[in-house]
C-alpha cells in the first residue's frame, strides 16, 4: 500500500521533542522528511539521554523520534550553507523549526522571506508560549509549561504539593497538534494554491489538553479543583468511585459507574453515603475509603471477575512489563525494530494510525550528523 504522505518533502529545523515529534509522524506516513541540523553538534537531542542510554553515539531518546528521517548539516551563519539550504527550501513541501521568535527572520528564513522563494511553502512554527505576550522570549521546556499552565495541580491528592506527569506530555501533545496543523494546511494549499503558516505553543497545547477541568473552572464561579483526600483519587472533577484502589495483591482502577452495583458486586457497605443526587461527590472521599477498605482484602483478579459480571467499568493496573507482556498489547501491533547500523538494534513504537486496515512500520534508524549531506547535494544540485 502507498502511504498517504509520499513524495511530500519536508524539512525540519527543529531539535528536542516537540517539532522532531510532529516530523516523525509525517515520515511514518511517507513522507520524505530531512533534518537541517547544525554543522559540528546537530539536533541537541543527540546528546539528551534518558537513563544514560546512547546507541550509535546519539541517545536513544533522539533514535526513538527521530527514526525513518535524513540529515542534512549545515551552519546557517554561512553564506554558501544558507544559499544551499534556500535551494531546498524552494523545493519542499512543508518546513517547521522551533527557533525563538525572530531568530529565523534574522537568518533570513522567517515565513515571508521564506515565501518569496517558495509561495506554496507550509511553514511550521513551535514556539513555547507564543510569539507575543511576555513569555514570548523564554525557552519553552516540558516541566515549566506544565508547571504554568496549572497542570501540575491535576494529579495527586489534597495532600500532596504539585505533581508533574512522568513523561514529556506537552512536548508531544503540541508535536501532535503541529502535525494536525500541517495536514490541514496541506488541504488548505490544495485549494488555494498559497502557502500557509501553522503556529503551535507548548503552552496553548497544555491549556488545550486540561480543556474538560479548564472549561469546568471558568464555568463554576472561579473555584479550584479539588483533589481527592483520598490517595486513591484520580479527578478533581469526578465523584466517587474514579480512581485507583489497592488490592491484596495490586491495584485496580475503578471509573465511573453506579455506586449500589459496585457496592453489591464487592460486597461493601457504604453507610448511606449516596443518599441524594449531589452525594457522590459531596462524599467523595468517605465512599472512596469505603470502597478502599473492602477492596484491599482480597486479590485483584477476584474483585476484577466480580465486576466485569455486573457490566461495571473497571481494570487492572499494569507496570511496563506487565502491559507489554499481555494479549492487548500485542493484538495492538504497537512495537516494531528499528535496525542501527554497526549491528544495533532498538525496540519503539509504531504510528498508533491504521489506514485501510495497515500500519506503517519502517526499521530505518534515525541519521547519523549530516549522513545525507553528499547525496542531496547531488540530488538538488546544491554545490
Amino acid at each position: 500500500m502507498k502511504k498517504p504522505l509520499e513524495e511530500l518533502l519536508v524539512l525540519e529545523f527543529c531539535q528536542f521533542l516537540a517539532g522532531p515529534s510532529a516530523g516523525l509522524r509525517l515520515a511514518d506516513l511517507g513522507a520524505r522528511v530531512i533534518k537541517i541540523e547544525r554543522r559540528g553538534t546537530g539536533d541537541a537531542c543527540r546528546g539528551l539521554a534518558i537513563k544514560n542510554l546512547f546507541v550509535d553515539d546519539d541517545s536513544l531518546l533522539f533514535h526513538t523520534i527521530n527514526r525513518n528521517k535524513s540529515s542534512y548539516e549545515a551552519d546557517l551563519k554561512d553564506p554558501d550553507d544558507l544559499s544551499k539550504v534556500k535551494k531546498l527550501i524552494a523545493r519542499a513541501d512543508i518546513m517547521t523549526h522551533n527557533f525563538r521568535p525572530g531568530i529565523m527572520e534574522k537568518i533570513g528564513l522567517g515565513f515571508e522571506q521564506v515565501s518569496s522563494l517558495n509561495p506554496k511553502i507550509i511553514y511550521g512554527v513551535v514556539s513555547g508560549y507564543g510569539n507575543e505576550g511576555p513569555w514570548s522570549a523564554k525557552p519553552g521546556q516540558d516541566l515549566l509549561v506544565q508547571s504554568v499552565s496549572g497542570l501540575t495541580y491535576l494529579s495527586g491528592s489534597a495532600g500532596d504539593g504539585p505533581v508533574p506527569f512522568g513523561l514529556s506530555v506537552t512536548d508531544i501533545l503540541c508535536g501532535n497538534h503541529l502535525a494536525q496543523g500541517l495536514l490541514a494546511a496541506l488541504i488548505k494549499r490544495s485549494r488555494t494554491g498559497k502557502g500557509v503558516l501553522v503556529e503551535v505553543s507548548l503552552l496553548e497545547s497544555a491549556l488545550d489538553l486540561q480543556f474538560e477541568v479548564l472549561t469546568t473552572y471558568l464555568n463554576d464561579g472561579g473555584k479550584l479543583p479539588q483533589r481527592s483526600a483520598a490517595r486513591e483519587g484520580a479527578h478533581a472533577y469526578l465523584s466517587a468511585p474514579y480512581g485507583l484502589y489497592q488490592t491484596s495483591d495490586g491495584h485496580i482502577a475503578l471509573a465511573m459507574g453506579d455506586l449500589q452495583q459496585i457496592a453489591q458486586a464487592i460486597g461493601a457497605d457504604l453507610n448511606g453515603l449516596t443518599a441524594g443526587d449531589a452525594a457522590a461527590f459531596r462524599n467523595r472521599d468517605e465512599i472512596i475509603a469505603c470502597l478502599a477498605q473492602r477492596l484491599i482484602t482480597g486479590p485483584g483478579q477476584h474483585w476484577l471477575d466480580q465486576l466485569d459480571a455486573a457490566g461495571l467499568w473497571c481494570a487492572p493496573v499494569l507496570d511496563y512489563e506487565q502491559a507489554t507482556s499481555n494479549k492487548a498489547y500485542e493484538a495492538a501491533d504497537i512495537e516494531q525494530t528499528v535496525l542501527i547500523p554497526g549491528g544495533h538494534s532498538i525496540r519503539t513504537v509504531v504510528c498508533p494510525l491504521r489506514i485501510n486496515g495497515e500500519k506503517f512500520k519502517s526499521a530505518i534508524p534515525a541519521p547519523r550528523l549530516g549522513a545525507h549531506n553528499s547525496a542531496l547535494n547531488a540530488e538538488f544540485e546544491l554545490n
